[in-house]
Order: structure tokens, then sequence, then C-alpha cells
């Protein structure tokens, strides 16, 4: 509805489409407890929507002249089966309108994802400040900021063309994302992962892929990095939510369908000549997802891909879970040698940098010096789940059984 809304009102007048829609949703929840669900609630929504927007257009002298469109949208509120399906394209083409404006390079990379989070995936403040690690007051003051220099700009809601188009795709892409990789394993909380974050990430680059203007190689990859990791959410916590590692999750639990897509996309990735960090990081995902077992896992072709990756991102976090592939290949040892001076500054407050020694120096026999990195580990988690899990190889290295 905010999509819909904004390319009636322009980017301009973005926080009044927003406005709008918080109103129906207000009204909601101040209805349906005494009246009881509507037969179809989106289309309630919907249509109390278009109300009060036809109400603003009214009411604003600016909006004169778009009366008949939000009249023509009010009429479409019930849609019957012959106008359905062009509702749902104009809606479908209104969201990727609406990813290509919150990933404008007039703003910043963090602006960016905070804009999509927010009109795209309908986040809280709270909930994106939590994601960033910051607080409420920094993420209100982005957003407002975003929208301002959007409405200066005159911003065109609209899929840009040519050159403009490759130069928004990629934001557009880092921020499904990080989306994604905030559902995958969110960044605080009591809950490791949100599913419903993975699905939407899943859904908008799926509907991005379908566009001409998004089916692209670089899309698809990204498409078959999150379904081949999306396909092993079921099976990532315990009934308590608790952590399991790979090697500990119940493989029947794995989405076969997901994995069976994703590898549908791999191979869509494979038909253009250039090779993106998508490509490499969803290979991985595809070496994990089709081995039978743990003990299958082809951990060589794991370690050349992320050698590969290494060449396009050269990030600590990268580096880490290279470590972790050479560990499994040659052993601890050469894990531990893949590690050095990475604890400067950006990685030293990282508890997983700290959680992986840790379980080198344990599986080399050196418990005290493990037990030092678990509890260190331990104390720079934010999940609770996370604090729990390394709390127990904590207690297995200061008790270990010799």
């Amino acid at each position: 509805m905010v999509a819909i809304l904004t390319r009636i009102f322009g980017v301009e007048h973005l926080s009044l489409a927003e406005d709008v829609v918080q109103e129906a949703l207000a009204k909601a929840l101040q209805t349906w407890p005494y009246h009881g669900l509507p037969q179809n609630p989106s289309a309630w929504i919907m249509r109390v929507a278009r109300n009060l927007a036809l109400d603003v257009v009214r009411r604003e002298k600016v909006f004169r002249g778009k009366e008949p469109e939000i009249a023509r949208l009010i009429e479409q509120s019930e849609p019957t089966p012959e106008s359905a399906a062009s509702l749902d394209q104009e809606i479908r083409d209104d969201r990727l309108r609406m990813m290509f404006v919150c990933c404008h390079p007039l703003l910043n990379g963090e602006a960016q994802v905070a804009l999509a989070l927010k009109i795209l995936c309908g986040f809280s403040v709270g909930e994106i400040s939590s994601a960033f690690l910051t607080n409420e007051a920094v993420i209100a003051k982005r957003l407002t900021r975003a929208k301002q220099k959007l409405q200066e700009a005159r911003v065109p809601f609209e899929i840009p063309e040519g050159a403009a188009l490759a130069e928004r795709l990629e934001g557009v892409l880092k921020t499904l994302y990080l989306l994604f990789n905030e559902g995958y394993k969110a960044s605080s909380g009591d809950t490791l992962v949100r599913k419903e974050l993975c699905q939407e990430a899943i859904d908008l680059t799926a509907l991005l892929a379908q566009h001409p203007a998004g089916n692209q190689p670089r899309t698809h990859a990204l498409l078959a990095l999150m379904l081949l990791n999306g396909a092993r959410l079921a099976s990532r916590v315990d009934g308590e939510g608790n952590l399991l590692r790979l090697q500990e999750q119940d493989r029947q639990q794995w989405d076969r369908s997901m994995i069976a897509r994703g590898m549908f996309h791999l191979a869509l990735s494979a038909t253009g000549p250039d090779m993106t960090e998508y490509h490499i990081q969803a290979a991985i995902a595809a070496c994990h997802g089709t081995a039978p077992d743990y003990a299958s896992t082809d951990w060589r072709q794991i370690q050349l891909l992320y050698d590969r990756l290494m060449k396009f991102d050269r990030s600590p976090i990268v580096a880490l879970n290279r470590a972790v592939a050479v560990a499994k290949v040659s052993g601890p040892r050469a894990g531990l040698d893949a590690l050095p001076g990475w604890d400067r500054n950006e990685l030293e407050s990282y508890h997983l940098l700290h959680a992986v020694r840790g379980d080198f120096e344990e599986q080399l026999g050196n418990f005290t010096a493990a037990a030092a990195h678990f509890r260190k580990a331990r104390d720079l988690a934010e999940l609770k789940s996370e604090k729990t899990f390394l709390a127990k190889r904590l207690a297995a290295c200061e008790n270990p059984i010799r």
C-alpha cells in the first residue's frame, strides 16, 4: 500500500503515504476486536487506506487531479477474477519501483538499508536500531534525512534504465542480502533465526529476478544463495531455540524443494560472463546443501571457493570463514595459522573470532586456552542462544574429559 500510494502522491510525499497506511492499520486494531476479523483482512485494510487517501486528495490542493486514479484503486479493492491478475502485477511493479527508490545513490549504504527495512519490510525504528546495533534516535534521524534527500531531489518513482539501472541494482541486491542475513542470524535479541525476514528477502529477490530489469545472473546468484541457506533454517535451532552446529543439524528437516530451487537459480546465474561474490557464496551454500551428511561435505572445494571469494572481499569475516574451511582440510593448527593478525580493532570485539579460536584450541587439547577464548566469546555475544551455546563449550573446556 505504501508503494502504491507513493506512486500516486510522488516520492516527495512518502511520509504521507506511510501515515495513511498507518492510520488504516490503527483503524483495524480499533475495529476488529469488536466486530470480528473481516473475511478478507488485506482487502479491508486496502480499502480503508484508499478511502483515507481519497480524503487527503480532496483536502489537499497539491493533489488536485489525482482523484480519478484513487477512485479507480478503490473500485479495485475487491477485484474481480478478471482484474485480480492486473492488480497483482500493478502491486508487484510498485514494490519493485519502491526498492529502487530506497536504494537511490543519493543515500549512503546504511540509509538505503534502513529505509528499505522501514518501507519495504515494515520494520519499526526499534527493530532497525537493533539490526544496526545503535539507538532509536540515530535511526529516526537517519530515516528523516533519507526522506528529505529524496524529497528535495524529487526522485522519480520508477525502475531506472541503462547505466542508472546497473548502479542502483547493486544497492538493491546488497540491501536484500543484508535483509536475509539479519533473518538468518539476528544481530541481537532472544531469537537466533527470524524466518519472516528471510522469507521477505527471498520474495523480494524472486520478484526482482522475474522482472526484465532484475533478470540478471547476479540476481539469480543472490536468490540461489538465499534459497540454499534458507532451506536449512528449520534445523538451525533445537526445540528450545538453542543453536545447533552444522554437524548437529537434522538434515531430514532441510527443505529439499528450496534446495532444488536454489540449484535451479544457481544454474541460471551461470549464463553470463561475470562472477560475483553472490555466485561464490551460493556455490559454497550448494556444497553444504547437497552433501548427504556432514562427513560427506567437500571441504576442499569449499576452501577453494573461499580462496576465490577473498579476491572479491578481503574482509576479516570472509577470512575467518576461510580459516574454518582450512582447519577442516588441514587440521586445527593450520586453521589457527590462518587467523593471526585479525584481532586488531574490527574483530577483537567479534565474538565468533574468539569462538573459532576456542574451537581450534580445544581440538588441539589446549583446554585452558580454549576456555579463555570461549569465555570472551560468551561475554561478547549478543544473542541468548549463542551465549547459552558458548557457555556449554566453556564448561566442557573447564572440566574436560581427558
